[in-house]
């Protein structure tokens, strides 16, 4: 009898441990289930950190956690990026992510094409885009890109002539015909709406106009057809574009959503790619 109650109570020892494994194992694996991917994208503030903040709750219900990092330059977010900082980045065009890479050496990819931010021509002076006086002083973007991408405004307002195709590729010394005389000088592209103060005319890309509380379309005195090439990507590592959290940031971004929030939110100043 002693024999039999220690055996049974052995075996209740043993049971109870076999349940308390079972337990164990159900919980870490519950906690394991709920646990979020970390994607973390960067971006400038207008209008790409709040196109991406909203579709945070979209991207939280597909198991993702999105991180927006903010930056306020042209530069840091790719060398972030490629230093795997971050996991993705949203704030350029393709074009110059392309003399981005050449120029760095870097191994980027474009992801997908968002949105298109019309560059514009602003003044503080000047009312009317032919009210541009002899000798008139005009802002652009210091980077190639954006600064070719410029040039063909200025040229497309009447106000210079390039060079038959130089296309984004042209600078001021690309300038054949400038009846009006004027001084070009270039600034960083995020620095353009602190220069109307000095300027007669700058031109500045949609997000940072924005930031600087300028409507494009109706403060700019001209600005870039619609049909524009330049449209912003999101930017990932080679390699990196099959991994399943960045095919969810991708469709979440090209969603019907987010084309009827663009379109709404932002009233022909951005316009969708998709």
């Amino acid at each position: 009898m002693k024999k039999l109650a220690l055996a049974l109570a052995a075996f209740l020892v043993v049971a109870g441990m076999a349940a308390g494994c079972g337990s164990d194992k159900k919980d870490t694996k519950a906690a394991g289930g709920d646990k979020k991917v970390v994607l973390k994208i960067g971006a400038t503030p207008v209008p790409h950190a709040e196109i991406l903040n909203e579709i945070k709750p979209v991207l939280a219900k597909e198991g993702v956690d999105l991180q927006v990092i903010e930056f306020t330059d042209y530069v840091k977010p790719n060398l972030s990026l490629n230093d795997k900082e971050i996991d993705a980045n949203f704030f350029q065009h393709e074009p110059y992510l392309k003399k981005f890479m050449a120029d760095r050496k870097l191994n980027l990819v474009s992801l997908v094409a968002v949105e298109i931010e019309p560059m514009g021509v602003y003044s503080k002076k000047l009312k009317d885009i032919k009210a541009v006086g002899d000798g008139a002083k005009v802002a652009i973007p210091n980077d190639p890109t954006n600064g070719g991408r410029a040039l063909n405004i200025l040229a497309k307002a009447g106000l210079i002539k390039l060079k038959d195709g130089v296309g984004i590729s042209g600078t001021v010394n690309d300038i054949v015909e400038n009846p009006k005389n004027i001084k070009i000088t270039e600034a960083e592209a995020a620095m353009l709406p602190r220069t109307l103060d000095d300027v007669d005319l700058a031109v500045i890309n949609s997000n940072f106009a924005m930031e600087a509380k300028l409507n494009p379309t109706k403060d700019a005195l001209f600005i870039e057809p619609k049909d524009s090439p330049y449209a912003n990507v999101v930017a990932v590592r080679k390699g990196d574009e099959n991994r399943p959290e960045i095919q969810k940031l991708k469709k979440a971004l090209t969603s019907p959503e987010v084309k009827k929030f663009i379109e709404n939110k932002y009233k022909g100043a951005i316009v969708p790619a998709f």
